[in-house]
């Protein structure tokens, strides 16, 4: 490889990380790479000192576009909208806060965020840039960006699930509710679930979901009781324990936890066919 294609390649994960941590797609994520490939390729590598600043300003300024254009689709999408999930490595639920950054829980946080906001909040509380780097990557003084990124933290802290849940914690939950779906005990699975329980179910207006989110044990229950006849098969997805559904051989529906403590709070369950074609193969995302 030339000098440049092996650069960018060394950087690539973080890369997609950074991109798709600010728009919650996997394919958004790839197009913005491709353009950030493309302008990287034009420039003359002998004036960059330091390309992994570069090339994260270029990702961002990239993501900052798309992003603006993705609100504006969000807005007529039908029924609730999720982010697309990715299949990703065990090795990422061991890197806490990279779990944590890329999880359904805080992706749904950071769509709350104003697009400048959001691009502030992961810069620098996940990927650690300086005040300095991510002004020039965002177009703002370092004055505003230390702002931002006040007003972003506080609000994702007073959204963000309250308790840290352990990895041991999260792959026992889920079992046990992989067992009590399969076995029908719906008894087991109403002493599992927080009374006030959200299930959220995307299906894009392509497939039958909820276009409303269901809330309350016994609604959610109603709808847990319908999976029986349904394969159910354990993965790491966005660096949490998941669920993948199938039928005949093809998958359904990703389903994801959020707990707080010992209970089940939010269910996920993304069905839209056009989010779930990256699930095919592994994700590596990385900080």
């Amino acid at each position: 490889m030339d000098q440049a294609t092996e650069t960018f390649m060394a950087h690539r994960n973080l890369l997609f990380t950074v991109a798709y941590e600010m728009l919650s797609s996997a394919s958004d994520a790839e197009d913005v790479l491709q353009e950030t490939w493309l302008r990287w390729a034009d420039i003359d590598q002998e004036t960059v000192r330091d390309a992994r600043a570069f090339l994260v300003r270029i990702t961002t300024r990239q993501a900052l576009t798309r992003l603006r254009t993705l609100r504006r689709r969000k807005e007529s999408y039908v029924g609730p909208w999720l982010p697309e999930p990715l299949l990703t490595a065990p090795d990422v639920a061991e890197d806490v806060e990279l779990a944590d950054s890329v999880s359904m829980a805080m992706l749904l946080v950071l769509e709350t965020l104003t697009p400048t906001e959001r691009a502030v909040f992961v810069l620098r509380d996940v990927f650690d840039l300086t005040y300095d780097e991510i002004a020039q990557a965002v177009e703002k003084t370092t004055t505003a960006v230390r702002q931002t990124a006040h007003r972003a933290r506080t609000h994702v802290a007073a959204r963000r699930p309250r308790e840290a849940v352990s990895p041991t914690q999260s792959r026992d939950a889920l079992a046990a509710f992989q067992q009590a779906v399969e076995t029908g005990d719906l008894q087991r699975l109403l002493d599992m679930i927080a009374p006030d329980v959200v299930l959220l179910t995307d299906g894009g207006g392509v497939v039958r979901a909820a276009l409303e989110p269901v809330i309350g044990a016994e609604p959610v229950l109603n709808v847990l009781s319908k999976l029986t006849s349904t394969t159910l098969q354990p993965a790491q997805i966005n660096g949490h324990p998941a669920l993948i559904l199938r039928t005949t051989d093809k998958i359904d529906t990703v389903l994801a936890l959020r707990l707080e403590g010992d209970l089940i709070t939010h269910l996920y369950a993304i069905r839209n066919p056009e989010k779930l074609s990256h699930l095919a193969h592994k994700t590596s995302v990385a900080r």
